[in-house]
C-alpha cells in the first residue's frame, strides 16, 4: 500500500478531487433553457442562429407564446392571490378543511363581482378540530344548551371582512 503523500505525488489527478466540480459550476452560471421540442438543455451562446443546435428547433417563435402567457396576468391579480394565500394560511392554521377555505374564497370571489357591498358581510361557518386541552375542558352546547366533556364538533364563524371569529362547540347528540 502507497501512503496518500506518496499517492499524490504518483497520481496528482486523485489529490485534486473536486476540480473537475469548480469548472462545471462556472459552466451552470451562463444562460440556458430547455428547448421545447428535443426537451434537452441549451445554452444561449450554443444556439445557431436562434435554433436549437441538435433538432433545429427556432427558440425565437417561443418568445411569442411567453408574452402572451404574460398578458393574461394581470396585475390586479397579484393582489388577489395574496389575499386568498392570507386567507388560507389563517384558516388552515385553525385547522379548517383546505376544500371548504377554497369554497369560501370562491364563494368570495364571485360575491366581489356581483355585489361588492354584500361580499364585506358574507358569512362564514368552518370545522375545526379541538385542541387536546378544549377536549378536557367542560364546553356548552350551541344548539340545545347542554354541557358535555368528550366528543363533539368545533366551529369557527364570522364574517370575512372581521379579523375576530367565533369558535362554538356543538354536542355529539345534536
Amino acid at each position: 500500500m502507497l501512503s496518500e503523500g506518496t499517492r499524490a505525488r504518483l497520481l496528482p489527478w486523485k489529490s485534486k478531487k473536486y476540480e473537475a466540480s469548480i469548472i462545471m459550476t462556472s459552466r451552470m452560471h451562463t444562460p440556458h433553457t430547455t428547448c421545447p421540442s428535443c426537451h434537452e438543455e441549451v445554452f444561449l451562446d450554443e444556439l445557431v442562429g436562434g435554433r436549437c443546435p441538435l433538432c433545429g428547433y427556432s427558440l425565437d417563435e417561443d418568445d411569442g407564446a411567453c408574452s402572451e402567457y404574460e398578458e393574461t396576468i394581470e396585475r390586479s391579480d397579484l393582489g388577489w392571490m395574496i389575499f386568498q394565500f392570507y386567507v388560507f394560511k389563517r384558516f388552515c392554521s385553525e385547522g379548517a378543511n383546505p376544500l371548504q377555505v377554497m369554497q369560501i374564497l370562491s364563494r368570495y370571489e364571485e360575491l366581489t363581482q356581483c355585489n361588492p357591498a354584500d361580499a364585506e358581510k358574507m358569512q362564514f361557518t368552518l370545522e375545526v378540530p379541538m385542541s387536546r386541552w378544549e377536549r378536557l375542558l367542560p364546553k356548552r352546547c350551541e344548539k340545545c344548551g347542554k354541557i358535555f366533556f368528550l366528543g363533539g364538533k368545533a366551529t369557527i364563524s364570522g364574517d370575512i371582512s372581521s379579523p375576530e371569529h367565533v369558535k362554538t362547540y356543538t354536542c355529539p347528540s345534536c
